[in-house]
């Protein structure tokens, strides 16, 4: 795997004449339920981002950015939010930097609260001419700390699990509990912090979620990337 930070510069400027697209994941450091480390967003778009990096050699892996958006998961210890304005600011001055080195910049994020910052940044660097694109998996299923994200950990990180404090939390679809939501946070409808069931879970499961996320990775590429 090709890791940026593993790297001294020399190596990196041969690296950049190959034309190779710098990859960053971000994550954020925020409560995932009784069950879930702090680390579930970054680890879980780290082992996305490290993966394509095996399939694709043209991937460079830079440094994750562990730090989110996480203010509605505030009420629960441990909790790391640095919020929106800093988020966009981060990632518009981040890739501005990573372009003086890389002509291409893909960012793989895997925290939902990171969104809207992210699509801001993406349009001010790209309205300013660089070649800066976002990706986020698509899981089908609970939103937070529920059977998927479970199941995903299981599949990266089975000893990070605490599968026998898992437990079921808000089951009530997104749609109907945005209110409570934006008023007073996730412990606003949740007391463990989990949105959906974890209970069940399984780490074969996870693979496949993985996978699919992973074809959708190689997809993008091939239509970005030349000689992918």
């Amino acid at each position: 795997m090709n890791a940026l930070g593993d790297r001294a510069w020399p190596e990196v400027a041969l690296l950049v004449a190959e034309d190779k697209v710098l990859t960053i994941a971000l994550g954020a450091t925020e409560q995932h339920g009784p069950h879930l480390p702090l680390s579930t967003d970054t680890d879980i778009a780290n082992a996305l981002v490290e993966a394509l990096a095996a399939r694709c050699e043209q991937v460079v892996v830079g440094p994750a950015m562990s730090y989110g958006a996480s203010g509605e998961h505030a009420a629960f210890a441990g909790t790391l939010s640095i919020g929106q304005e800093a988020i966009e600011l981060v990632l518009v001055e981040l890739c501005r930097s990573a372009a003086a080195s890389f002509e291409r910049v893909l960012l793989v994020c895997a925290h939902g609260g990171n969104a809207e910052p992210l699509s801001r940044a993406v349009a001010t660097l790209r309205s300013e001419g660089r070649d800066v694109r976002a990706w986020a998996p698509r899981w089908h299923g609970d939103a937070h700390a529920g059977r998927v994200e479970t199941s995903i950990m299981l599949a990266i990180a089975p000893t990070h699990v605490r599968m026998e404090k898992a437990q079921r939390g808000a089951i009530t679809p997104i749609a109907e509990l945005l209110p409570q939501l934006r008023a007073g946070g996730v412990r606003a409808v949740s007391e463990n912090g989990v949105l959906g069931d974890p209970v069940g879970a399984t780490a074969e499961e996870g693979r496949d979620l993985l996978e699919i996320a992973g074809l959708e990775l190689d997809e993008l590429l091939a239509t970005w990337v030349p000689l992918v």
